[in-house]
């Protein structure tokens, strides 16, 4: 279809669709349904089959059960006890969401599942799971650490059973992208595919993230929020087609069109029965164990794992690096964006200090500004609106209940980005409302400076995020703070806004290659008081040092950052350098596509220090 008729553009709606005084009578309809089972205690996680940052409405049962809206997180409920398992992310806001006089929420790390899940369960009880929402490591880890404690057993999901108003699943057109937008033929990314699955001795490949499988047949969806994918499940052979697995009231002749030559369609509830096949045949299937579901690597071994070889999804490299037509609609993005952003940043310098914004009507206006632009497909996640004290709260979301007045001379936060038809835009920018205190100021100057330095490196290839995170934490530690999330994590091309495997934090261990788009976001928070945060995305590419040996960033993102937060004796001449240098290109790029008051506000914002 064409891109001007392609699924209309969705916003951020602040009135959720769950509330705490529903836990109570989900919980009680859930503990019967758990007798009935017979089982002892349920693990309800906020992941679907296809372990997406967004799930659908029809997928997202961790809110239907416990009001937590978060994207990340777990719920153990037993036949007396629940408890609510979230990072330290979502520690102030899973309390706000949900009933915490019937729901214990629990602190723990990202990934795996807590042995603390026995505390919920009488011991020597069977608890269950559902096979198509973990992974066998996964299973196989918590079963470790529970043994002697607690049964592990698969069941049908018992949310299922009790979500009498569950939405129907996503069902949402398709589009095929040109060449003018994929920069790469379908037809040629299946042949490099099949020559790793040879490499490897592998007969097939099971995908289960659509992002992945999107990529690769050069397609998109809208059947989630914020990431332009059709959910679906693929298998591809080292020789002959490969299937795509979707809903059977997905399976039209549009997307049958589009894949002809490369791959036919079959109703996902088949594909169960061609794993099977598989296995039964002898042949080695390659799966991804951090991300395929446990009932699917069942189905291709049944009782032994002799068929399966467990690689990471080998598209993910070959994803995130950007061919020159993805780099370009990328740049396009970001100068679009930067449009939008320049309008909003004037915006709010004039109304900010009268006093009568709030953050959903930041939100609000933030978003218009960027409607403007017939390109915008949605925004790429739920915009961080923190006025005050909610900037503080890492991954804060406003919504009615917590929507807080700006009261002039605080700090704003403001963390958004946008799916343009041609990529994807995500920024972060503190502002300033009035006279900032000298620790404000000092603060915001160590963020940037960190900021700054991941901009301004050179590094070897073969170097990872791990490696240069402390490049950005230098400057807090050196006062004795610092700030509890990853300095960058990659970023799609009209994709997910998240997106593997290099980011920049001490868990991303694969080099950096050119191509590569990764966020530069250190922050500064002050619980109870305020947070900063600054964020460009930068781009991977060969430095002119090192005989072709060496790589540097290029910056991508196009606003100004408020300097009137800089505290100028911080800076070094070389940092100085580069932020004017930095402005100079933003009013250079941005400034001849706008007009009137706004370009005289961007012209003022970006003038040297």
């Amino acid at each position: 279809m064409t891109e001007k008729a392609f699924a209309p553009t969705v916003y951020q709606s602040f009135d959720t669709r769950t509330d705490r005084k529903t836990v109570a009578p989900r919980l009680k309809a859930f503990r019967a349904a758990l007798a009935e089972a017979r089982l002892d205690g349920f693990l309800v996680p906020r992941t679907d089959a296809h372990r997406g940052e967004s799930v659908p409405a029809s997928e997202a049962r961790l809110a239907y059960l416990t009001s937590f809206t978060g994207s990340a997180g777990f719920a153990v409920i037993g036949i007396r006890k629940a408890g609510l398992f979230v990072d330290s992310r979502y520690t102030l806001q899973a309390p706000a969401e949900t009933d915490t006089r019937l729901v214990k929420v629990i602190e723990t790390t990202q990934g795996g599942l807590s042995p603390q899940i026995a505390d919920f369960v009488a011991k020597g009880g069977k608890l269950g799971y559902d096979p198509w929402l973990h992974t066998p490591s996964e299973i196989e880890e918590l079963g470790k650490r529970l043994a002697g404690k607690l049964g592990l057993v698969p069941s049908p999901n018992l949310v299922d059973r009790i979500w009498a108003d569950r939405p129907a699943p996503p069902n949402t057109p398709v589009e095929f992208l040109g060449h003018n937008r994929a920069g790469k033929a379908s037809a040629d990314k299946l042949a490099e595919l099949r020559r790793l699955l040879g490499a490897d001795g592998a007969d097939a490949l099971v995908l289960t993230v659509p992002e992945s499988i999107n990529w690769l047949f050069n397609m998109r969806g809208r059947d989630v929020p914020h990431v332009p994918v059709l959910l679906c499940f693929a298998l591809v052979p080292k020789t002959g087609q490969p299937t795509l697995f979707v809903d059977r009231d997905k399976i039209t002749a549009e997307l049958r069109d589009g894949l002809k030559g490369l791959a036919r369609v079959a109703d996902a509830r088949t594909m169960v029965g061609a794993l099977r096949r598989l296995g039964a045949g002898d042949k080695r299937v390659m799966i991804d164990p951090a991300t395929v579901p446990l009932a699917i690597a069942n189905a291709i071994t049944g009782p032994s794992e002799s068929h399966l070889i467990h690689r990471r999804d080998p598209i993910l490299m070959a994803k995130a690096k950007k061919n020159e037509v993805e780099l370009g609609g990328m740049r396009e993005a970001h100068r679009i964006d930067g449009v939008a952003m320049a309008k909003f940043l004037c915006w709010f310098d004039a109304e900010a200090p009268k006093g009568r914004l709030d953050e959903i009507g930041i939100v609000t206006a933030l978003e218009s500004f960027r409607r403007e632009d017939a390109n915008l497909v949605d925004v790429s996640f739920d915009t961080i609106s923190g006025a005050g004290a909610n900037g503080a709260i890492v991954h804060y979301r406003v919504d009615e209940r917590s929507n807080r007045r700006l009261e002039p001379g605080e700090l704003m936060l403001v963390d958004s980005g946008a799916q343009y038809i041609m990529g994807t835009t995500d920024i972060t920018r503190t502002l300033s409302t009035g006279k900032a205190t000298a620790e404000q100021k000092d603060r915001f100057t160590r963020v940037l400076k960190g900021m700054m330095a991941i901009s301004m490196a050179r590094f070897p290839k073969g170097t990872t995020g791990a490696q240069i995170d402390v490049l950005a934490r230098q400057f807090l530690w050196a006062d004795g703070v610092t700030y509890n999330h990853g300095t960058g994590h990659g970023v799609g091309a009209f994709l997910s806004v998240h997106e593997g495997p290099v980011g920049i934090s001490s868990r991303y261990t694969v080099p950096f290659e050119a191509g590569n788009i990764v966020s530069n976001e250190p922050g500064y928070y002050k619980e109870g008081g305020y947070g900063i945060r600054t964020e460009n995305l930068v781009h991977v590419v060969e430095a002119p040092v090192g005989g072709g040996g060496f790589l540097e960033f290029e910056t991508l993102t196009l606003a100004p950052i408020d300097t009137r937060l800089v505290e100028p004796r911080l800076l070094t001449e070389a940092e100085r350098d580069w932020l004017n240098a930095y402005h100079r290109r933003v009013f250079k790029e941005i400034g001849p596509l706008l007009k009137g008051e706004v370009k005289a506000w961007l012209k003022q914002a970006t003038a040297e220090i």
